[in-house]
């Protein structure tokens, strides 16, 4: 068995039955909190995303790594079980007697075809809390969709509300869709795991990709179903508050927010532009005048780089940004000091860095605050990389 790992999940045992990313992205974040992880792949293959690229780490021979897999399953251990074979299936059903926590995401209805629906889970072990994550929700009258990110945008709206123009739908640049799913689903894990202190008993926390699109739904969610408008996609302005997007100036562009009348009136004199002219004095009257708006901006910053102009809004005390590459993104020092990259050590490719754990933690005392978040991480696992050692474990 693996050493304990520091965290707030220290000592729970969590099975990850899941591929791809909504499921593993959950189990990662479990991970990251101290859990002991062990992923369970199928033999000869494991997850999918082993093989999703490029870009792989080491393209040829057995040693490849795919860039993606190694993006959601750190502080994970793994191991090979044919959940088709008896021996393998008696293996699982102990390691289900030890757990804390299942994890599974396959499609509503397989799990119990192998053999562990939720009554078999609940017999193996009372105690267990089962995450179960569906592309479009575990009943009603599509429940049997097979779930895959991109189309769950669509079909959740998202993609209505992103890109350039109503005509022009857009995918997110990222699977947000599995990703809020994950987040969600480990957020029902860690409820549950709460209540079970109370109870005594675990319980099956269920989401989907459906369900965690539209959870973050927001303002669109509301300004239909209060106020009767459907939200359509503007490009890379705010449909509610003016201004508030990105601007064109000499040789690139900046983004910038005006949350308020105040920030208004200092982007408004810092440029000896008019707060009070006529059809731009109040936020719902530049929201109505948006294309004004921003005619106006950009004309005033049609000859400032944007350097200079960034450093004058931020003078000027107006909240603005630049739009950063990804790597721009991981060489900036403000990155780097909220501990977003981390070091690990590969079985197969050595020494990495991956993109880190968003959370950080720290104790409260007389003499100010002592910081305990985990320092240490263990890379993705190599397919069945703890297959003899978790295997001694489960026999023993």
């Amino acid at each position: 068995m693996t050493e304990p790992r520091s965290g707030p999940l220290e000592g729970i045992l969590v099975v990850d039955l899941t591929r791809a990313l909504a499921g593993p992205h959950a189990g990662m974040m479990l991970g990251d909190l101290g859990a002991r992880v062990i992923k369970v792949e199928n033999p000869g293959s494991g997850d999918d995303t082993r093989g999703w690229g490029p870009p792989f780490v080491q393209p040829e021979g057995a040693a490849r790594e795919s860039t993606y897999f190694l993006s959601t399953n750190r502080n994970k251990e793994s191991v090979t079980l044919d959940l088709k074979d008896d021996a393998d299936k008696e293996l699982l059903r102990e390691l289900v007697r030890r757990a804390d926590v299942l994890l599974e995401n396959f499609r509503p209805g397989t799990l119990a075809r192998l053999g562990f629906g939720t009554d078999v889970l609940a017999e193996l072990n009372p105690r267990l809390v089962t995450l179960s994550i569906s592309g479009f929700g575990h009943d009603g009258p599509e429940g049997s969709r097979a779930g895959y990110d991109q189309i769950a945008q669509g079909e959740a709206g998202l993609m209505s509300l992103t890109g350039p123009g109503p005509d022009d739908p857009q995918r997110v640049g990222v699977p947000i869709g599995d990703l809020l799913a994950g987040m969600y689903g480990a957020y029902g894990v860690l409820a549950a795991l709460h209540e079970r202190e109370r109870t005594g008993r675990g319980q099956v926390v269920r989401t989907s990709l459906l369900a965690a699109i539209v959870g973050v739904h927001a303002f669109q969610g509301t300004a239909w179903t209060v106020g009767g408008q459907v939200g359509r996609a503007q490009g890379n302005h705010h449909p509610s508050i003016a201004p508030y997007g990105l601007f064109r100036c000499r040789g690139g562009s900046v983004q910038l927010s005006c949350g308020s009348e105040g920030l208004w009136r200092r982007l408004c004199a810092e440029f000896g532009l008019d707060p009070e002219a006529d059809g731009l004095a109040t936020n719902g009257e530049r929201v109505g005048n948006r294309a004004q708006v921003i005619d106006l901006l950009e004309r005033a910053f049609a000859d400032i780089g944007p350097e200079d102009l960034l450093a004058r809004l931020a003078a000027a005390g107006v909240p603005a940004g630049k739009v950063r590459s990804i790597d721009e993104v991981y060489a900036w020092d403000q990155t780097l000091s909220q501990g977003l990259l981390v070091d690990v050590d590969h079985a197969t490719l050595g020494r990495l860095q991956l993109p880190g754990p968003p959370l950080r933690f720290f104790a409260p005392g007389p003499d100010g605050e002592t910081e305990t978040t985990r320092r240490e991480h263990a890379a993705p696992p190599v397919l069945g990389g703890s297959d003899a050692e978790i295997r001694a474990w489960l026999t023993s």
